[in-house]
């Protein structure tokens, strides 16, 4: 993506907060900086002959009318049809005038217009590619379904449609191309939107309470507008030969004025005895259109544009999930603490071709003030759609329901009516930590930019102030050179930097809960250690509750009182962290901790895994989710779904034949080694 990257010089200052040395930023740092890629583009052959084409048909619109008008429009009766000639080199017209400089007089008329009208088609394709993220829902489909449409016909079948509506002339002909471009850039704005819009620095800023247009103005926008540059720079070149076809047919520009396209048609006529007249404008729109294409070429070359843009939407094919509610599940939580969150009977809804399937199937937890609970489970057991419900970032066509949803008392499944309030709410008082730091940060603003927005956005700071806090915030997380660091863009942190500036981004606000979903994901066991250090200080220095979402099961024994764990979108078993590597009573929850290795693990052995794979949410069994993999199942198991029911002081287990306290892993252990097939958590 462009970014408006920062001079940056090797050899800057990267020490980490313990003294050593940050091997990956220097990395980072010895890039070098991509401001001189485009003079590095005109050193390449592409680059070169674009840039030569398009600089000599720009000074010719610009000067030729200027320096050759005059000798352009001389008409000379004693000179009519002329072949080529030492004194008229194209030859000339049925009234004498000279062809060779009338069609470079033409330049500036046949650009400009052609310019003008890819103007018109970019901005109307940009207006129909956001109208739908900023409509309804109503609104947003027949906007959809109208560029579908449009799309179907050919260009110039559009283009010819339109001209005829609005007529002949130059001004119907600007806007026949314009509005035949547009649908065309409207489903790529459209596709381009659709996949911005689910990163994780989009998602930041509606949880930090950022209106609609100012996200797409921000944060989508900017990061989609190198292809929308490409594109429409190509698109200039096909608006050239469109509009000097509609002149050549006699739509386009009419006496006494003329373009290329007019001097084609009116050469046409005597092409086998005078075929200079013709050939000069057809040779002028040629070379005209090539430089704008290789100019389009070139920079996409240059800004590096993927071939494909991918999203990966959740799955939501399959039949609806059995749905047994857990409300009711008696609340195993310290009753002196008082709740930050309270959750009972979450449900997670997304269409189907089969029927709504249920990802988040009726879940109840709690988590008290400055208390740290952790949640484990495979791929696809339901904890970031949990995390994203509770953040109210699952958006339509998913659906969240609950019994009890409630952050600091306020009911999070609230009316539209409170919507304002409950953003304001979300964006100062609960902090997300997302799993992939690169891109919870948008690329073409600096960092502290991003974490300022949060204070203007919701403390009402101004721009001076809001910045000094975000750089405050960035030392508060031991952030090296906090000042400079917060004037530069996130590709110049390491990843263990942008993880702690995705820290202090979650502190601009007042949090009294933080989401951390996946905090260590890709980093080095040591930085690994240090986030994990930073979160457990903030929640002991300030009384901020966490709630740590993680594949890694002794990271969670580590960090947090409480453990909730996970299968096929239901909690099968929480119990306190102290305990859950020893009395863990759950079979899914003993096969979890089988396959860790560990010190004793014979290393010419497989590693253990968990026999079979995860049930699908469109392909939930009668039962309990876990018994075709479990190898203690009974016929009970494959019939009757187990609830969430108190066994011991702070543990609830969902199983009919729970383990009892102090059994040993070993046979899981050996269970889980012998699968054919499974997954590791």
């Amino acid at each position: 993506m462009a970014v408006e990257y920062e001079a940056r010089r090797v050899g800057e200052d990267h020490t980490m907060p313990d003294g050593h040395h940050d091997p990956a930023a220097d990395v980072t740092a010895a890039s070098g900086p991509d401001g001189n890629r485009w003079f590095g583009l005109l050193r390449t052959p592409l680059g070169g002959c674009a840039a030569a084409l398009l600089l000599l048909v720009l000074l010719l619109a610009l000067f030729a009318p200027l320096l050759w008008s005059g000798r352009a429009d001389a008409i000379d009766t004693g000179r009519i049809l002329e072949g080529a000639s030492g004194r008229h080199w194209m030859g000339t017209d049925n009234l004498g005038r000279d062809v060779f400089f009338r069609v470079l007089v033409a330049t500036r008329l046949s650009v400009a217009l052609a310019l003008l009208a890819t103007a018109l088609g970019v901005v109307t394709g940009l207006v129909l590619g956001v109208a739908p993220t900023l409509l309804g829902r109503s609104a947003g489909r027949l906007v959809t379904a109208t560029v579908n449409v449009a799309v179907a016909f050919p260009g110039l079948l559009l283009a010819l449609f339109f001209a005829v509506v609005f007529g002949l002339g130059a001004k119907g002909a600007v806007l026949a191309i314009g509005f035949a471009m547009a649908p065309g850039f409207a489903r790529l704005t459209q596709t381009l939107v659709a996949s911005v819009s689910e990163r994780d620095y989009v998602h930041a800023a509606r949880v930090a309470g950022v209106g609609k247009v100012r996200v797409l103005a921000r944060h989508v926008l900017p990061n989609i507008s190198d292809p929308l540059i490409v594109n429409a720079t190509i698109s200039a070149g096909g608006a050239l030969l469109a509009f000097s076809g509609l002149s050549f047919l006699g739509l386009g520009v009419q006496p006494p004025s003329y373009d290329w396209g007019r001097l084609l048609g009116e050469g046409l006529g005597g092409i086998y005895t005078h075929p200079a007249a013709a050939l000069a404008p057809g040779v002028a729109v040629v070379i005209a259109g090539l430089a704008f294409n290789l100019t389009g070429e070139a920079v996409a070359k240059t800004v590096g544009i993927p071939t494909a843009h991918r999203s990966r939407p959740l799955r939501t094919d399959g039949s609806p999930a059995a749905h047994q509610a857990a409300a009711g599940t008696p609340d195993i939580h310290a009753p002196d603490i008082e709740p930050v969150l309270s959750v009972e009977d979450l449900r997670v809804t997304f269409p189907g071709p089969r029927g709504p399937v249920t990802a988040v199937r009726g879940i109840g937890f709690h988590v008290g003030q400055g208390e740290a609970v952790g949640m484990v489970g495979e791929s696809g057991s339901g904890k970031s759609l949990t995390a994203l419900a509770v953040s109210r970032l699952v958006e339509h066509p998913g659906v969240v329901d609950a019994d009890r949803l409630e952050f600091l008392g306020t009911s999070l499944l609230a009316g539209p009516e409170n919507g304002a309030a409950t953003r304001r709410l979300l964006g100062t008082s609960l902090a997300m930590v997302f799993q992939d730091p690169t891109a919870s940060f948008n690329p073409t603003m600096r960092v502290g930019r991003q974490l300022a927005e949060v204070a203007q956005q919701h403390l009402r700071t101004g721009r001076r102030e809001a910045l000094s806090r975000a750089v405050e915030r960035l030392r508060e997380v031991r952030m090296p050179a906090a000042e400079r660091r917060a004037a530069q863009y996130p590709h110049e942190f390491s990843g263990g930097m942008r993880q702690r500036a995705m820290i202090a981004l979650g502190l601009m606000g007042r949090p009294k809960l933080i989401i951390a979903d996946e905090p260590t994901t890709a980093l080095d066991v040591t930085v690994q250690r240090q986030v994990l250090s930073l979160l457990d200080k903030v929640r002991a220095g300030d009384d901020v509750a966490l709630l740590l979402i993680s594949h890694d099961i002794n990271v969670v024994a580590q960090t947090c009182d409480r453990v909730l764990v996970m299968y096929a979108g239901r909690i099968v078993e929480e119990l306190p962290s102290d305990r859950l590597l020893t009395s863990a009573r759950h079979p899914y929850t003993r096969a979890l901790i089988a396959t860790v290795p560990h010190m004793e693990t014979d290393l010419d052995r497989p590693l253990a895994v968990i026999p079979g794979r995860p049930i699908t949410p469109d392909r939930v069994p009668h039962g309990c989710a876990f018994a075709a993999r479990c190898a203690f199942a009974q016929d009970r198991c494959r019939t009757d779904d187990p609830h969430l029911e108190v066994s011991a002081t702070g543990h609830r287990v969902a199983c009919w034949y729970p383990h009892t306290d102090g059994t040993a892993l070993d046979d899981e252990r050996s269970a889980a080694s012998t699968g054919e097939e499974g997954e590791r958590p």
